[in-house]
């Protein structure tokens, strides 16, 4: 008999499988920290540049210098560490005067950072010294760059326009793009609204009341997203790349510098290397945890453990799905869609007026349909009625409901890290 312990929120859940055929933990694999970060990060933007010169010889005084970075949703890859860095390196080391420096956070739709915030992102030291400045996609002021193949109008801010451009992103999967980090802090990042919404709307399939089968996470190859963005970022063409590659704790793995596709694309090889994990078919149950607070705050936070789980269940299985969700359903910007979902207009509204996070909402009820999806949660059922939950708020009464005997299961003790994959027959 198997016996595990599954985080869920700030407690664990104890579950033993009686009689089951097989059960295999699906777990990432995690590469050492950085124990030296001011060596790494010389090394790696200097000796071991990918299809890149060294950024010295990138950078001369008198350039005007742009660095993106991301906002504080994407903290976890603690960027400040590499604006620690850069910022001194550029400006004691290469020459380039403070003031010609400008860090542009890549908001895409996202609110503006408050100072504290901004701070926090670039280091209290950093923000003494250089201007920091807070994207906006409605500013009529953007710059019109021209239209990729796939018909998107590119307008982007103009302080990529011009300058030299450095990227800061944290790699990791996604849902829509395949991968994040790199390009995307092009678009959505400092890009308009129209711009934004033209290129995700191809998330959606464009003959069907469904998702693009051309998305996913890990999916790059013929995305016609992950395409379009890599057009629109060409068209901005930064001269480097800066990619953090994070382990589940935040712990920084690796810096992966250099021409800024093929650099990120390195770095999404070495996180579906750590996180992407090979299986030989799917299985009768998945049981799947967020990893606890805050990963499972709410619903919206923990959606993505679902989403990347819901892949390795076999037709007709079952998926358990552990999240405490203490503040409900999430933001509205996410969780409102229910109202459309109950009226039966999602996809036509999300077509409408297409946000990442009615799409993430839309993501969650087709993942919902694959299987019988048993929830552990703290939100009352009705609150989630017509999602395509079975809830429950305590584990004993899920647990009368599943039958483990004879079944193949996998147990994701840390979800929203974990991305199973089919491996194809010889």
């Amino acid at each position: 008999m198997t016996k595990v312990s599954l985080s869920y929120g700030d407690s664990s859940v104890d579950l033993e499988f009686d009689g089951a055929k097989s059960v295999r933990i699906l777990k990432g694999d995690s590469l050492p920290s950085v124990p030296d970060f001011k060596s790494a990060f010389l090394k790696a933007v200097n000796r071991e540049c990918i299809d890149s010169k060294p950024l010295k010889e990138l950078i001369s005084p008198g350039d005007k210098v742009t660095i993106v970075t991301s906002d504080i949703t994407r903290f976890w890859m603690r960027q400040d560490q590499v604006c620690a860095q850069l910022i001194p390196y550029l400006h004691d080391d290469l020459g380039v005067a403070y003031e010609d420096i400008v860090i542009l956070i890549a908001l895409g739709t996202h609110r503006a950072q408050t100072e504290e915030e901004l701070r926090m992102l670039v280091t209290p030291e950093i923000y003494q010294k250089v201007k920091v400045v807070n994207h906006d996609c409605l500013n009529p002021n953007l710059q019109f760059l021209g239209t990729t193949s796939r018909g998107t109008r590119v307008y982007v801010n103009p302080l990529v326009v011009g300058r030299k451009v450095i990227l800061i992103g944290g790699t990791i999967h996604h849902l829509m793009a395949g991968y994040g980090g790199g390009r995307k802090n092009i678009l959505p990042g400092i890009c308009g609204k129209t711009t934004i919404t033209q290129n995700h709307i191809h998330a959606l399939s464009p003959t069907m009341p469904k998702s693009n089968p051309l998305i996913g996470m890990g999916v790059l190859e013929r995305n016609p997203v992950n395409e379009d963005m890599n057009e629109v970022a060409e068209m901005v063409a930064p001269i480097f790349g800066i990619n953090i590659v994070m382990d589940t704790q935040s712990g920084n793995c690796r810096l992966i510098c250099g021409h800024f596709i093929r650099s990120w694309e390195e770095s999404c090889r070495v996180v579906q290397q750590m996180m992407g994990i090979p299986i030989e078919k799917k299985a009768d149950i998945v049981v799947v945890s967020c990893g606890g607070y805050p990963k499972d705050i709410n619903l919206y936070q923990g959606v993505k453990a679902l989403i990347n789980a819901i892949d390795a269940v076999k037709e007709g299985g079952k998926l358990i799905f552990l999240a405490e969700c203490r503040e409900g359903g999430g933001a509205p910007a996410y969780f409102s869609w229910i109202d459309s979902l109950r009226r039966g207009t999602l996809d036509e509204d999300l077509r409408r007026d297409f946000t990442i996070s009615g799409y993430i909402f839309y993501a969650s009820c087709e993942a919902m349909a694959k299987a019988e999806v048993l929830m552990l949660t703290q939100i009352p059922a009705e609150t989630l009625d017509g999602m395509g939950a079975r809830v429950f708020n305590r584990i004993n009464d899920l647990l009368r409901e599943t039958d483990f005997r004879g079944k193949d299961i996998y147990v994701l003790p840390y979800g929203g890290y974990t991305v199973p994959y089919l491996v194809p027959e010889e």
